[in-house]
């Protein structure tokens, strides 16, 4: 797997927790997601 769908995939995960009721302090998984989701998408131009 590349790193830009291993980006993708942590991107998912953190999305569906952020989804479910439970409390995280301090951070937000789906601003956290967010933040993988466009990493992975820019990953080509980033490393080019």
């Amino acid at each position: 797997m590349s790193v830009q769908g291993l980006l993708y995939v942590i991107a998912v995960i953190l999305l569906v927790l952020a989804a479910l009721p439970i409390g995280t302090r301090g951070i937000s998984l789906a601003l956290l997601g967010a933040a993988f989701a466009l990493l992975a998408y820019s990953w080509d131009t980033i490393t080019a």
